[in-house]
Protein backbone atom coordinates (compact mmCIF):
# COMPACT_ATOMS: atom_id res chain seq x y z
CA UNK A 1 0.00 0.00 0.00
CA UNK A 2 0.91 3.63 -0.62
CA UNK A 3 -0.43 6.87 -0.51
CA UNK A 4 -0.35 10.51 -2.37
CA UNK A 5 -0.55 13.85 -2.01
CA UNK A 6 0.06 16.68 -4.83
CA UNK A 7 3.35 18.52 -5.14
CA UNK A 8 1.40 21.84 -4.79
CA UNK A 9 -1.07 23.38 -3.49
CA UNK A 10 -2.91 26.86 -3.89
CA UNK A 11 -3.86 28.76 -0.39
CA UNK A 12 -6.57 31.51 -0.94
CA UNK A 13 -4.92 34.32 0.87
CA UNK A 14 -8.05 36.05 1.60
CA UNK A 15 -10.25 32.55 2.99
CA UNK A 16 -6.98 30.72 3.42
CA UNK A 17 -9.09 27.91 2.51
CA UNK A 18 -7.15 25.11 0.24
CA UNK A 19 -8.18 21.42 -1.65
CA UNK A 20 -5.74 18.37 -1.33
CA UNK A 21 -6.20 15.31 -3.67
CA UNK A 22 -5.06 12.26 -1.26
CA UNK A 23 -4.62 9.15 -3.20
CA UNK A 24 -4.41 5.66 -1.62
CA UNK A 25 -2.65 3.18 -3.74
CA UNK A 26 -2.21 -0.68 -4.03
CA UNK A 27 0.79 -1.04 -5.59
CA UNK A 28 1.29 -4.97 -4.79
CA UNK A 29 -0.09 -8.18 -6.90
CA UNK A 30 -2.94 -9.16 -5.18
CA UNK A 31 -6.05 -7.87 -3.70
CA UNK A 32 -5.78 -5.71 -0.61
CA UNK A 33 -7.92 -6.52 2.56
CA UNK A 34 -10.28 -4.01 3.83
CA UNK A 35 -8.40 -0.81 4.36
CA UNK A 36 -9.04 2.38 5.97
CA UNK A 37 -7.66 6.17 5.17
CA UNK A 38 -7.11 8.87 7.60
CA UNK A 39 -6.14 12.30 6.89
CA UNK A 40 -5.03 14.05 9.68
CA UNK A 41 -3.86 17.80 9.95
CA UNK A 42 -1.63 19.28 11.90
CA UNK A 43 -0.56 23.07 13.28
CA UNK A 44 -1.22 25.30 10.60
CA UNK A 45 -3.16 23.00 8.48
CA UNK A 46 -6.82 21.99 9.29
CA UNK A 47 -8.81 19.83 7.69
CA UNK A 48 -12.24 21.35 7.51
CA UNK A 49 -13.57 18.09 5.19
CA UNK A 50 -12.93 14.93 3.18
CA UNK A 51 -15.83 14.10 1.10
CA UNK A 52 -17.39 10.47 1.63
CA UNK A 53 -15.16 10.48 5.22
CA UNK A 54 -16.14 10.96 9.39
CA UNK A 55 -14.69 13.21 10.91
CA UNK A 56 -12.39 11.57 13.81
CA UNK A 57 -13.79 12.44 17.14
CA UNK A 58 -11.73 14.80 18.70
CA UNK A 59 -10.73 12.87 21.81
CA UNK A 60 -9.61 10.51 19.15
CA UNK A 61 -7.30 12.57 17.51
CA UNK A 62 -3.11 12.04 17.41
CA UNK A 63 -1.64 13.69 20.06
CA UNK A 64 -0.25 17.22 18.32
CA UNK A 65 -3.16 17.27 15.34
CA UNK A 66 -5.89 19.71 14.94
CA UNK A 67 -8.26 17.64 13.07
CA UNK A 68 -8.83 14.62 11.35
CA UNK A 69 -11.32 12.33 9.01
CA UNK A 70 -11.43 8.69 8.66
CA UNK A 71 -12.55 7.24 5.28
CA UNK A 72 -13.70 3.61 4.87
CA UNK A 73 -11.64 2.43 1.57
CA UNK A 74 -12.89 -1.29 1.45
CA UNK A 75 -10.53 -3.77 -0.71
CA UNK A 76 -8.50 -2.27 -3.56
CA UNK A 77 -7.55 -4.46 -6.75
CA UNK A 78 -3.75 -4.69 -7.97
CA UNK A 79 -2.51 -1.53 -9.09
CA UNK A 80 -5.90 0.25 -8.24
CA UNK A 81 -6.16 4.02 -6.22
CA UNK A 82 -8.95 5.78 -4.79
CA UNK A 83 -8.87 9.51 -4.44
CA UNK A 84 -10.77 11.54 -2.35
CA UNK A 85 -10.77 15.26 -2.08
CA UNK A 86 -9.66 17.07 0.94
CA UNK A 87 -11.18 20.61 2.03
CA UNK A 88 -8.32 22.37 4.33
CA UNK A 89 -7.27 25.73 6.13
CA UNK A 90 -3.57 26.81 6.22
CA UNK A 91 -2.91 29.91 7.97
CA UNK A 92 0.02 31.71 6.37
CA UNK A 93 1.59 33.30 9.28
CA UNK A 94 2.33 29.51 10.84
CA UNK A 95 3.61 26.02 9.31
CA UNK A 96 1.34 23.79 8.28
CA UNK A 97 1.79 19.47 7.91
CA UNK A 98 -0.39 16.85 6.93
CA UNK A 99 -0.76 13.16 7.39
CA UNK A 100 -1.96 9.64 5.90
CA UNK A 101 -2.30 6.64 7.80
CA UNK A 102 -3.82 3.68 6.07
CA UNK A 103 -5.25 1.43 8.57
CA UNK A 104 -6.21 -2.63 8.19
CA UNK A 105 -9.73 -2.29 8.46
CA UNK A 106 -11.01 -1.15 11.88
CA UNK A 107 -8.59 -2.81 13.64
CA UNK A 108 -6.12 -0.23 14.62
CA UNK A 109 -3.37 -2.24 12.77
CA UNK A 110 -1.12 0.30 10.84
CA UNK A 111 -0.03 -0.65 7.64
CA UNK A 112 1.44 2.87 6.23
CA UNK A 113 1.91 6.52 6.88
CA UNK A 114 2.50 9.10 4.91
CA UNK A 115 4.03 11.93 7.10
CA UNK A 116 3.19 13.97 8.75
CA UNK A 117 4.73 15.97 5.97
CA UNK A 118 5.02 19.80 5.84
CA UNK A 119 3.75 22.03 3.21
CA UNK A 120 4.98 25.74 2.91
CA UNK A 121 7.09 28.18 0.75
CA UNK A 122 10.38 30.21 1.03
CA UNK A 123 8.60 32.94 -1.26
CA UNK A 124 5.29 34.15 0.42
CA UNK A 125 3.14 36.14 -2.65
CA UNK A 126 1.27 38.29 -0.02
CA UNK A 127 -0.58 40.54 -2.66
CA UNK A 128 -1.72 37.86 -4.85
CA UNK A 129 -4.84 36.24 -4.99
CA UNK A 130 -3.49 32.65 -3.49
CA UNK A 131 -0.15 31.41 -2.35
CA UNK A 132 1.14 28.41 -3.59
CA UNK A 133 2.60 25.88 -1.21
CA UNK A 134 5.22 22.60 -1.91
CA UNK A 135 5.30 19.98 -0.26
CA UNK A 136 7.86 18.54 2.07
CA UNK A 137 8.46 22.42 2.62
CA UNK A 138 8.43 24.51 5.83
CA UNK A 139 6.02 27.59 5.42
CA UNK A 140 8.03 30.97 6.01
CA UNK A 141 5.60 33.75 6.74
CA UNK A 142 5.67 36.88 4.49
CA UNK A 143 7.11 39.57 6.63
CA UNK A 144 10.20 42.09 7.00
CA UNK A 145 12.52 39.31 8.06
CA UNK A 146 11.27 36.64 6.16
CA UNK A 147 10.59 38.04 2.38
CA UNK A 148 14.56 37.08 1.38
CA UNK A 149 14.14 33.83 3.16
CA UNK A 150 15.63 31.31 -0.11
CA UNK A 151 12.70 28.72 -1.26
CA UNK A 152 13.27 24.59 -1.45
CA UNK A 153 16.37 23.25 -2.57
CA UNK A 154 14.56 20.92 -4.81
CA UNK A 155 10.94 21.75 -5.56
CA UNK A 156 8.48 19.11 -5.38
CA UNK A 157 10.82 16.00 -3.61
CA UNK A 158 9.48 14.87 -0.48
CA UNK A 159 11.63 14.55 2.44
CA UNK A 160 13.08 10.71 2.88
CA UNK A 161 11.50 8.48 5.37
CA UNK A 162 13.13 8.08 9.03
CA UNK A 163 13.76 4.97 10.19
CA UNK A 164 11.42 3.62 13.21
CA UNK A 165 14.24 3.69 16.03
CA UNK A 166 14.18 7.77 15.56
CA UNK A 167 10.66 8.58 14.67
CA UNK A 168 7.98 10.42 16.75
CA UNK A 169 5.40 8.26 18.06
CA UNK A 170 1.49 9.37 17.96
CA UNK A 171 -1.38 7.41 19.45
CA UNK A 172 -4.66 7.08 18.04
CA UNK A 173 -7.50 5.41 19.69
CA UNK A 174 -4.93 2.24 20.78
CA UNK A 175 -2.78 2.22 17.12
CA UNK A 176 0.27 3.53 16.79
CA UNK A 177 1.11 6.47 14.03
CA UNK A 178 4.71 6.72 13.52
CA UNK A 179 5.80 10.02 11.99
CA UNK A 180 7.78 9.06 9.13
CA UNK A 181 8.62 12.06 7.06
CA UNK A 182 6.25 12.14 3.66
CA UNK A 183 7.67 9.48 1.54
CA UNK A 184 5.56 7.01 3.83
CA UNK A 185 6.81 3.74 6.08
CA UNK A 186 5.83 0.45 5.43
CA UNK A 187 5.29 -1.78 8.55
CA UNK A 188 5.77 -5.41 8.62
CA UNK A 189 6.36 -5.16 12.22
CA UNK A 190 4.51 -3.88 15.34
CA UNK A 191 5.90 -3.88 18.67
CA UNK A 192 4.55 -2.88 22.24
CA UNK A 193 3.31 0.76 22.10
CA UNK A 194 6.35 2.75 23.89
CA UNK A 195 4.68 4.07 27.78
CA UNK A 196 4.88 8.12 27.96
Amino acid sequence: MSTELPTRISVDNKTEKTTITARVVNKGDAESPDLRLLVVGFDALEVTAVEGCDPIPEGKLPDGSNSGFSCAVGKLAAGKSRNYTVSATYDLQGKGKICLPVMLGDTGTLLWQQGPVPFGTGKPTPNAPDTPLLLGTDNVPFGPDTSASAGPSAPGTLPDTGPPGRTAVLLLGGGLLLAAGGAGLWLTRRGPAPRH
